[in-house]
């Protein structure tokens, strides 16, 4: 009886009742029951009429798991059916949806208490926006922008929504949008962020306290910082800003995070001088967070996880700032002593006994010796290489100049590859093992025992360490014999 009453949804559904039937699905009573609850859940859901109760149900039950049920149903409706449905109702549902957010973020305490309920709210709002945004709502980003600074929990849930957009369209869109689709929307994100920018500037720069919202502002921001116009970064107070709230323990590992997003662009030599800059203050900073003479295996072997973290987001942000740009630190003189105070924080780090914290710094420390190694070959054989082919170096000069930089190059890094030749002698992986076993037939045979993870890791390292060795034969013996 009860499921019949609830399959009838030609008048508003007894929201009771499926409070029960949603509560024996989740609870602790018969496998029968909970079979039963199902099997009518699974009915309401692929009815076709569901979701114009989705409003009555949100809006008479305290029940969260049927709100989400509610939701649940709607979101199917969004991803398949949005576009077939009359304007009125995609209007009304749209409405509705950002009415219920505002009022639930602009105060404190229901903000917190039905955190989980507005997180999938934003969910959906963001679901109506891939098909909504532009074209047909085209004040969404404005609007959203005047409602952040009319209070500072909506200002903090506005930013989530912000992040959710921005991974929705640049990271998770394939498959989802098609490309003309996904275009628009990168277009028109680029064109209004202008907005947007100045509404993080606006709660960074002391415009608010609260340390809820200024850590969703950072959050968003590392959203956005790998596709946004470079003049929002470069010229504007935004890396002044993250390098004022790297001491900061609350926003230390967020504001470190987006960095790192700088860091790891790479697009020529215009903002050269800027990245210099940030590199010098961010080590000035780092300093007095974390002295150069710390050992920093201890202290993450006895961190919390907000100092293990850090200490993983320090990795990330080294290597990707030399990655791109270390030959803008090794090219000037004065920079020459912060390049190798960075270097040497990295091969401290190396030492952390901690498999990802490990393999981010080894695939630099690889790729840094084999560039190496390759500049120093290739100079050897450049001479051998023209004879072979019967040509002459018309410029021997130049080769020389050229031999004098790399020598120069060499003898700068001297000091950290014999470190690192160090680190890799004491933190070798183990090799592929071979066991000499009995098979069944009573004959010996070799059984080899693969850990496919350590065995990538064992042949990098061992990479690394042949290329060392091309490079200062001498010292890797001296390391070896230590």
């Amino acid at each position: 009886m009860a499921a019949e009453k609830l399959r009838d949804l030609s008048q508003p559904i007894d929201v009771g009742l499926l409070d029960a039937t949603v509560a024996a699905f989740y609870g602790t009573g018969s496998k029968e029951e909970r079979s039963a609850a199902d099997h009518i859940l699974r009915e309401l859901q692929t009815n076709p009429d569901m979701w114009l109760q989705v409003v009555h149900i949100l809006s008479s039950t305290q029940n969260l798991n049927t709100k989400f049920f509610a939701l649940q149903v709607l979101e199917g409706v969004i991803k398949y059916r949005w576009n077939a449905l009359p304007v009125e109702q995609r209007d009304g549902m749209r409405n509705y949806i950002s009415e219920v957010i505002v009022k639930l973020s602009s105060d404190e305490i229901s903000f917190r208490r039905e955190r989980l309920y507005v997180n999938k709210l934003n969910i959906i709002l963001v679901q109506i926006l891939k098909h909504e945004w532009p074209s047909r709502w085209q004040s969404f980003i404005p609007d959203l922008v005047a409602a952040a600074k009319t209070s500072e929990t909506i200002c903090e849930n506005c930013m989530a929504i912000l992040k959710l957009l921005s991974e929705e369209v640049f990271d998770f869109s394939r498959g989802e949008m098609t490309q003309q689709k996904i275009k628009e929307l990168k277009q028109t994100l680029n064109s209004e962020f202008q907005l947007i920018h100045e509404l993080c500037l606006y709660v960074l720069s002391a415009a608010s306290q609260r340390t809820e919202l200024i850590r969703a502002t950072l959050a968003t921001l590392h959203a956005f910082l790998s596709w946004i116009p470079l003049g929002y970064i470069f010229e504007s107070p935004l890396l002044e800003t993250l390098l004022n709230f790297f001491p900061v323990p609350s926003y230390r590992n967020l504001a470190l995070q987006c960095l790192t997003e700088v860091a790891a662009l790479s697009f020529g030599d215009f903002y050269n001088l800027q990245y210099v800059k940030i590199y010098n203050v961010f080590l000035v900073k780092l300093q007095v967070i974390l002295l150069s003479n710390t050992n920093i295996p201890d202290a993450y072997a006895n961190g919390t996880s907000e100092e293990q973290a850090f200490i993983q987001n320090l990795a990330l942000f080294f290597t990707s700032f030399y990655k791109s740009h270390i030959r803008v630190l090794e090219s000037s003189p004065e920079n020459i002593s912060a390049l190798l105070l960075g270097l040497e924080y990295l091969i401290n780090i190396s030492y952390v006994d901690d498999t990802e914290v490990f393999k981010v710094c080894l695939y630099y420390w690889n790729s840094l010796v084999v560039e190496l190694f390759e500049g120093q070959y290739n100079l050897d054989n450049a001479p051998a290489v023209a004879n072979m082919m019967g040509l002459q170096v018309p410029f021997p000069g130049m080769v020389d100049g050229i031999g004098s930089q790399l020598l120069q190059r060499r003898q700068l890094y001297a000091g950290p590859m014999s470190k690192l030749r160090l680190l890799m002698i004491c933190r070798m992986a183990k090799p592929e093992e071979v066991l000499i076993v009995e098979d069944e037939n009573g004959n010996i045979v070799r059984e080899t025992m693969k850990d496919n993870d350590v065995l990538v890791q064992y042949k990098i390292m061992r990479e690394t360490l042949i290329y060392l060795s091309h490079l200062d034969h001498e010292d890797t013996e001296k390391q070896v014999s230590v």
